[in-house]
């Protein structure tokens, strides 16, 4: 039989041939690097039966999508170790997940920091064994009976679930595991990685389902990469945001308030009002007009909206106001449009940009509740774009233009775009998607940014952009959402008369910039690692005497400075310079002005960076110059 390569060629096989003898007769070299293949565009073991005509890529450790095999198959390797050093565990489901994996098991005993010791050293041992992992296909019933002599009721139940009359399996020495795979073709492809944290998990995620035990771990093809990983997670470590979030007193949360609710302390509260009134100024530059709308609405609002048929469970219970039911809102979207319905609107009016910092709150379970970045009541930066069709890529060109711009100005340079197309299941006609979609494509190839095409992976109600942005360490966080919706303007009846006096259905558009201040918040600490730009920082100016002689002065510049609009702190405690010094860096503050006689006598100032470099002796004038040139121009440098 002959198959196809990537490059159209044919190559000829015995019949019966697996992808493993196609690379053995492409080269050794090949068939010692294979992992996987792809066969006619579905990714396959080697030991795939391979067919006439077949068009075949055999993946190696340099195709990206061969590290998902790897973890799949180290999740497999560590299900394996726990099960030779706990007989008594049951294993459930181990999915790759974002630069590695996790196997929830059930345990009656929680598993220890030494217990992950203990399951390395054998995954290690298995790994040097070179196990051959081998694929086979069974009946579903007996699998059932199969798992069920295992005592492994979890596979049973998942087995039942699929309803599929075959069930695939995989077998490494004595462990067995239902599975579609791919995997890697013997354990000695695996060995670089490393078991990273345990946790509690609910089994399929529900809380009224057993607790299990989850272990995270992570895989690479490399040594250097898997260290740089970690060494990666240690940085990540030291920039989390709850630990700097205390250490810098910028926010908190209270078991006497409730767990998602956020107080933004008087530091934190400084760069949150700093960034909403850039927010606020360039919005209106760029022709947004701003609302505000209330906490609550009656039911007969989110009736209309659907979101009592298809999110009543992100919602809280309703209050009783005068015997009618009122929701507090999980969205700004119903209040934006009855404000739209207010009156007749004509295409003269379109289009229209209304933004909103609207605080919305959401039932998140406890277990998934995370800092800033997870929480149950939170200020989106809301706006919504309503056009006509003429106007739809004008409008997408401007809010993508905009997006990239405010993300630039916050020090993110590494923005990627997911253009997510209609789903099978969706409302609106073909040609209102056809046109989105295209506006979408070419306000995004227009943008010159780097961008993925997701196909099917709009929401029901319209097609999206999704900006994602790399922060310090390389870690990518999904913030801006560009989002039509073709739901709404129905359910509604939004209309507007048209140049032939014929009423039209407008185009709205949903836009999230930031995503939320406190998700934002949280990434932004993270990014800086808690030192914020001179522009941003909450205290950007701390000015500190070495004696006495010295705090009157002290005092008037930072009422000058004060009056211009910086936001300064003095230090004139009789304390060594150098301890004053240090509280200020421990603080992450910008600036530090250092006074003393010559500075007093001659009008100067000295300044310590925040880096630990000096500028000495230098004219408050000229001082006051450069600070507001960084202020204006809103830069990331400390010094110009």
């Amino acid at each position: 039989m002959n198959v196809v390569l990537p490059d159209k060629s044919k190559i000829e096989l015995v019949d019966g041939s697996t992808v493993a003898d196609l690379a053995k007769k492409i080269s050794e070299g090949l068939y010692k690097r294979a992992i996987a293949a792809k066969v006619n565009g579905n990714i396959v073991d080697l030991s795939y039966k391979l067919n006439e005509n077949d068009e075949v890529t055999i993946l190696t450790d340099k195709d990206a999508e061969s590290l998902d095999i790897l973890r799949h198959s180290t999740a497999h390797l560590m299900a394996h170790a726990v099960q030779q050093l706990f007989p008594d565990v049951k294993v459930t489901i181990g999915p790759v997940i974002q630069d590695g994996f996790f196997y929830d098991f059930d345990t009656n005993k929680p598993f220890t920091e030494d217990d992950l010791v203990k399951i390395e050293e054998r995954m290690t041992e298995l790994s040097k064994k070179d196990i051959k992992i081998e694929r086979s296909e069974i009946d579903s019933n007996e699998a059932i009976k199969k798992f069920s002599d295992m005592g492994e009721n979890y596979k049973v139940e998942i087995i039942q679930d699929i309803g599929e009359s075959k069930i695939s399996l995989y077998s490494q020495g004595d462990f067995t595991d239902l599975c579609r795979g791919p995997h890697v073709p013997s354990t000695g492809h695996i060995k670089y990685f490393k078991l990273l944290s345990v946790a509690g998990a609910y089994w399929r995620g529900d809380e009224k389902n057993k607790m299990l035990q989850r272990i995270y771990g992570t895989a690479w093809f490399k040594k250097s990469d898997l260290d740089e990983y970690i060494n990666r997670l240690e940085e990540a470590k030291k920039r989390d945001h709850r630990k700097l979030g205390k250490e810098l007193e910028l926010y908190g949360t209270f078991d006497e308030i409730g767990s998602g609710l956020i107080c933004w302390m008087p530091k934190g509260a400084k760069v949150r009002s700093t960034i909403e009134d850039f927010w606020r100024k360039e919005h209106y530059k760029n022709g947004y007009e701003l609302l505000y709308t209330p906490h609550i609405g009656k039911a007969t609002l989110w009736n209309t909206s659907g979101h009592l048929d298809f999110y009543s469970e992100n919602m809280y219970s309703p209050m009783d106001i005068e015997g009618q039911n009122y929701f507090i809102k999980p969205m700004n979207c119903p209040f934006h449009i009855m404000i739209y319905k207010s009156k007749n609107r004509s295409y003269r009016d379109l289009p229209l940009r209304w933004a909103e910092l609207g605080t919305v709150y959401r039932y998140e379970r406890s277990g998934v509740l995370h800092g800033l970045l997870r929480v149950r009541g939170f200020t989106q930066d809301d706006a919504h774009i309503i056009c006509a069709q003429d106007q739809i890529e004008s409008e997408i060109n401007e809010v993508l233009n905009f997006s990239l711009q405010i993300w630039k100005t916050f020090g993110f340079s590494s923005i990627k775009g997911y253009i997510a197309t209609r789903p099978a299941k969706s409302v609106g006609d073909d040609s209102l998607w056809m046109a989105a979609t295209n506006s979408l494509m070419n306000s995004i190839k227009q943008s010159g940014i780097e961008y993925e095409l997701d196909e099917g992976g709009g929401a029901f109600y319209g097609p999206k952009i999704d900006l994602k942005v790399k922060d310090a360490i390389g870690r990518e966080w999904q913030m801006t959402t560009i989002q039509f919706d073709f739901n709404l303007p129905e359910r509604f009846d939004m209309t507007y008369v048209d140049k032939d006096g014929k009423e039209k259905r407008p185009y709205m558009v949903h836009r999230a910039l930031l995503g939320s201040l406190e998700r934002f918040f949280g990434v932004l600490i993270e990014h800086y690692a808690g030192a914020f730009p001179f522009w941003l920082a909450p205290v950007q100016i701390k000015i500190m005497n070495i004696s006495d002689e010295q705090a009157e002065y002290c005092i008037s510049l930072g009422k000058k400075l004060k009056e211009n609009g910086f936001r300064v702190e003095l230090d004139l405690r009789n304390e060594k310079i150098g301890y004053k010094i240090r509280e200020a860096q421990m603080y992450k503050i910008p600036h530090m002005l250092v006074i003393g006689s010559q500075e007093k006598d001659n009008n100067l100032v000295t300044v310590r960076l925040r880096n630990g470099e000096n500028k000495n002796n230098l004219d408050f004038s000229d001082y006051f110059s450069v600070i507001n040139e960084i202020n204006t121009n809103r830069s990331i440098n400390l010094w110009r």
